[in-house]
């Protein structure tokens, strides 16, 4: 994948996302080298972070190389200055792109007048690096991936779309519970069956509970993710009985992990208290988004 962008988990092929894994894996237990020496990673964010900034930062620097935090109002993408510019300028100067974008056509853009890999870092369409991450996550949990079934609880956003197409890259089978209109996009999960591999099943459901039946993970993410604060209340509305509590938790199997990609709102997608159950990996899955990005990063850097 050398010189390649990661734009969307379909960039990759299921030999690709075991490699990364794998990278991954070793790396964690590593800790530091100097594989990225001398290279420099843009950050160039139009949202917020907390976890995406911090993991790719650390990422960077334990690899040996250097992070540049390029925040909104420095480079004011697309209205100071534009999409083409930006790329081709930042190619001048670093070595890699991850961009966190509002709309999915940026990061596209991005990618295409850049001369250096873009990383989708999030955009509407999709979250890549966060579903290798929780790829990461399971593997470390479960040990073998394919044949396991993963049930999402909510809203068919960026993060259930990413997580659907990597899981049927990998065998794994996805469950989608979500109101109705709040579904996964059918495009996304026409590709997703189109690259499943291993028998892996898409299923979109409306009930919770039938979802949850017997799963291996039970995954949820906020009703109203970033870009979508004005539909708050409407959300909540639509998403009454799709809370993920100790009763829907026990629908799955004995052992099933508890996994959400952060922020939580507590006491709405996810009920008070239980990210700290036993079952929780979520901030495991935190952890380990620092992991499948240095993997990510050597990955595209060769």
């Amino acid at each position: 994948m050398k010189g390649k962008d990661l734009l969307s988990i379909a960039d990759l092929a299921p030999d690709d996302v075991k490699r990364i894994i794998d990278s991954a894996v070793e790396m964690k237990r590593q800790g530091t080298s100097s594989v990225l020496a001398g290279k420099t990673l843009a950050l160039l964010f139009e949202k917020p972070s907390l976890r995406t900034r911090v993991s790719f930062d650390v990422a960077m620097h334990q690899l040996g190389g250097h992070s540049l935090y390029l925040s909104p109002a420095e480079v004011g993408l697309g209205s100071r200055e534009s999409i083409s510019d930006v790329a081709r300028t930042l190619s001048r100067y670093v070595n890699i792109i991850a961009a966190r974008t509002f709309d999915h056509v940026t990061v596209q853009s991005l990618a295409e007048y850049a001369t250096v890999p873009v990383i989708n870092a999030l955009s509407d369409k999709e979250h890549p690096c966060q579903a290798l991450g929780d790829l990461l996550t399971i593997h470390e949990k479960k040990t073998v991936l394919e044949g396991l079934t993963i049930a999402f609880i909510g809203d068919g956003n960026n993060v259930a779309s990413s997580l659907l197409l990597a899981s049927a890259l990998v065998g794994v089978n996805f469950k989608v519970a979500s109101p109705r209109g709040y579904a996964v996009p059918v495009e996304v999960v026409a590709l997703g069956r189109s690259l499943a591999r291993g028998g892996a099943q898409i299923t979109l459901v409306e009930q919770p509970q039938e979802a949850a039946e017997g799963a291996d993970v039970i995954y949820t993410d906020v009703w109203a993710s970033m870009g979508h604060e004005a539909e708050a209340e409407k959300r909540r509305a639509a998403f009454v009985g799709y809370q993920v509590d100790a009763a829907l938790l026990s629908q799955a199997a004995a052992d099933a992990l508890l996994m959400h990609p952060l922020p939580a709102h507590h006491g709405e997608e996810i009920a008070t208290g239980l990210i700290d159950s036993s079952q929780s990996a979520v901030f495991d899955q935190a952890e380990n988004r620092l992991h499948v990005q240095k993997a990510i990063l050597a990955e595209l850097l060769g």
